[in-house]
């Protein structure tokens, strides 16, 4: 019989009749246990691998978690955890694992941050045996993986991203990302609800990314998102919250969470989108483009702390006019 003709991660091989998900995983030498596996865009369900026979012309993508985005976590506040999806989280900054010089860098970046939930990419997995690969550093024990589906522009794209990553044993948090801009990297809000629709159906908890719309953030609570995350600038730009007015509209009537996501350049940034009153902020850049990773990690750290006591403690009112602050009464005349 003839060999099939099949494609791998966009790459033409051949495979002998007969061959099946499992055979051709093991002969191109990866970790069965770190990849999932789609076959003419259906996810193959890693228990039927063993059965599962390719065809000729079958177009295979196997895909891997990449880079995206000190001691035990600390205890939850009893009085003021982050609640997502009914899980309970004590750090509101939220880390992505991209741009590091190196992935140990990464690592300690993360730990310095106290952030719980780190952000990954699903990607095709580069077919080099031995390869590093980013879930080596990251301690699942410690930090809650949150996949993204960065780099998907269509509504399916992102859905089948991920369908793939629960296929990959990630628990159904899913940060959904759908991009409708190559130049702003701004999100494609009608996709972005779309897809949402469908995945909460699905039962993943999803925390989309999204323009600062209030109209847009209230659609995307009302079909089930368990947050939701509008940006404060365009991906990457470093130029902070450019429109806490929005911001605050949408805080105004929000039923989940409110993560701040893109945008974030220094530890002030994070500190004022939580003294807004949002209950989080994710960022990635604005630490590992930082002259210091790890000293920024850090800051941004207590950055957030800061906000949010200072929210919970209640801003003074702004005036015009000053008030003196030393008391009237008994001045030396």
């Amino acid at each position: 019989m003839n060999d099939l003709r099949i494609t791998v991660n966009g790459e033409p091989r051949v495979a002998a009749p007969g061959t099946t998900v499992a055979a051709l995983v093991a002969a191109l030498g990866m970790d069965a246990a770190r990849v999932a596996v789609e076959r003419n865009e259906d996810v193959v369900p890693r228990r039927t691998w063993a059965e599962a026979q390719l065809g000729d012309g079958d177009r295979v993508e196997i895909v891997a978690f990449v880079g995206g985005g000190a001691g035990a976590a600390p205890p939850v506040p009893v009085d003021d955890p982050l609640v997502i999806g009914g899980r309970t989280f004590s750090s509101r900054l939220l880390v992505g694992t991209g741009k590091y010089a190196t992935i140990e860098q990464g690592k300690e970046a993360i730990l310095r941050s106290g952030a719980e939930i780190v952000t990954v990419a699903l990607r095709r997995v580069d077919m080099t045996p031995g390869k590093p690969n980013v879930l080596d550093t990251i301690d699942r024990k410690r930090h809650t993986l949150l996949p993204n589906t960065a780099g998907c522009t269509t509504a399916d794209e992102a859905v089948r991203t991920c369908r793939l990553a629960r296929e990959l044993g990630m628990a159904d948090m899913v940060k959904l990302e759908v991009i409708g801009d190559q130049r702003t990297l701004f999100p494609d809000g009608a996709a972005t609800l779309e897809a949402a629709t469908i995945l909460v159906k699905d039962g993943f908890t999803v925390l989309p990314y999204c323009m600062d719309d209030p109209v847009l953030a209230r659609k995307l609570a009302d079909v089930g998102c368990a947050a939701v995350m509008p940006l404060a600038a365009p991906i990457g730009s470093g130029l902070g919250i450019r429109n806490p007015y929005n911001l605050r509209i949408i805080l105004e009537s929000a039923t989940v969470p409110i993560i701040v996501d893109a945008g974030v350049g220094t530890a002030s940034d994070a500190a004022v989108a939580l003294e807004l009153g949002c209950a989080g902020v994710l960022m990635n850049t604005a630490i590992a483009g930082a002259r210091d990773p790890l000293m920024m990690a850090e800051a941004m750290r207590d950055a957030v702390i800061a906000g949010r006591k200072a929210f919970r403690a209640g801003r003074i009112p702004r005036k015009l006019y000053a008030t003196a602050s030393s008391p009237e009464s008994g001045l030396i005349e």
